[in-house]
């Protein structure tokens, strides 16, 4: 979500035993450094604010969430897990109450989840720029909400998974 990386660190034992996952999207000067606008809009979602939107409503129905990548984990072969506590993120209760009225649309309405990721300029660097990447390869679905507590995880649809897999000759 839009906000700096420490106040929004999961506490220890998320259930999973692989971790978190820290990779990041190249910086500076990527192709997947996007604003936070172009990112909603890669996926036909117009955000209610420019630069602090936490979700939005896509034209074909699916909820676009923006993440941090603090947040991710792998709880199973093939799942990117997102969780994280509404609580718990530093922003306008405006904002908040617009993600958790689209968590519970996706949850109650079986709606696709579509992921925006937070990056950072690396720590070497001296300006301390955001930009954002998409993964569209990746479709979500919310697995727990319970108002503050969610859970999302990314899988890959199944057509995109079986043409990704390498055949395996005998």
């Amino acid at each position: 979500m839009a906000h700096s990386q420490e106040t929004h660190s999961m506490p220890a034992g998320r259930g999973t035993s692989r971790g978190p996952v820290t990779r990041s999207a190249p910086f500076p000067g990527g192709a997947m450094n996007l604003t936070l606008f172009d990112a909603f809009g890669r996926y036909g979602a117009k955000p209610g604010h420019r630069q602090n939107s936490l979700s939005a409503m896509a034209h074909d129905g699916a909820i676009v969430l923006n993440c941090l990548p603090a947040h991710f984990c792998h709880p199973a072969r093939g799942v990117l897990r997102y969780e994280a506590k509404l609580s718990a993120v530093q922003a306008k209760s405006e904002e908040l109450g617009v993600l958790g009225r689209h968590l519970t649309e996706a949850r109650d309405n079986d709606r696709p989840v579509r992921m925006i990721v937070r990056s950072l300029a690396p720590q070497t660097s001296r300006v301390k720029r955001v930009g954002y990447h998409v993964r569209p390869d990746l479709l979500g679905k919310v697995v727990e909400f319970d108002g503050d507590h969610f859970i999302v995880d990314f899988t890959r649809p199944q057509s995109e998974s079986r043409e990704a897999a390498p055949s395996r000759r005998k």
